[in-house]
């Protein structure tokens, strides 16, 4: 898909204007580079510090130039067989027309906001800035800014749909569980189409597994378009002497004029 290749066109992260500098919570190396393999930092509440910025990686090997990207980067559901994934009638054949319309119809294509969890199979980076009454996630990817409330608020019970919903954590041992409601439906849950509607609800469990590795664990329930919620687990890798560029996707835009497809 032309437009789905958009996104994963990018050959690697950017440098940006910031001379690099180390977070305090990476430690270093002997030889002064970070050290990925440490253990998880902690914040002052001594719950696991997730601060940082953030990527879901375009390659299985950064070592091999033409490995193929992770197969979620394209379809969440890729390693699910597709029983997992029950998707109603009207659902599958929505998938399926998305399918033999090479994605020309891909919303973020069109610099709208990605949602939920399509922001996190972008390979582009998001900074995490963590307190303990909110958890704020900044996007490169259309310069959007999520807020993560961890106050002891609820979720709103008749909220105005917004592109990336509503969200509230609380912590469950070592995890950040996030739980993400009240997104409109013009947005996919991946690049291969997987459609959603109003009724999405969207669990995130967020485990940094050291300092480098963060696996982040995703439910999709939504009655209105699959029989059963299903899971799918996302790695995401810190960039640790990395900070995001300023983004802004219309900016010289000249892709949409030669994308193919219905």
């Amino acid at each position: 898909m032309r437009s789905i290749l958009l996104l994963i066109s990018f050959a690697g992260i950017l440098a940006a204007q910031w001379d690099p500098a180390l977070p305090k919570n990476v430690p270093r190396l002997p030889n002064g580079k970070p050290n990925l393999a440490a253990p998880t930092p902690r914040a002052k509440d001594r719950k696991p510090d997730l601060s940082g910025v953030w990527w879901v990686p375009i390659r299985s090997d950064e070592n091999d130039q033409d490995a193929p990207p992770p197969k979620y980067a394209v379809n969440l559901a890729a390693d699910l067989a597709p029983e997992a994934v029950a998707m109603r009638p009207a659902t599958a054949a929505l998938f399926q027309k998305r399918a033999e319309g090479l994605g020309k119809d891909f919303p973020s294509s069109r610099c709208t906001p990605p949602g939920v969890p399509l922001n996190y199979t972008i390979p582009t980076p998001f900074k995490i800035v963590q307190t303990p009454e909110v958890t704020v996630v900044l996007h490169e990817e259309a310069n959007l800014a999520r807020q993560i409330f961890t106050d002891g608020r609820k979720l709103p019970r008749d909220p105005i749909p917004t592109w990336m919903g509503y969200s509230i954590g609380h912590w469950e041992g070592d995890v950040l569980v996030v739980e993400s409601s009240g997104f409109n439906d013009k947005t996919w849950l991946d690049a291969a189409g997987h459609p959603h509607g109003e009724k999405l609800r969207v669990t995130e469990r967020y485990r940094r597994l050291n300092v480098g590795n963060m696996e982040i664990e995703i439910t999709i329930a939504d009655p209105e378009h699959y029989e059963r919620p299903w899971t799918v687990k996302v790695a995401a890798e810190l960039l640790p002497e990395v900070e995001m560029l300023e983004s802004v996707c219309l900016e010289g835009e000249k892709d949409l004029a030669h994308l193919v497809g219905q």
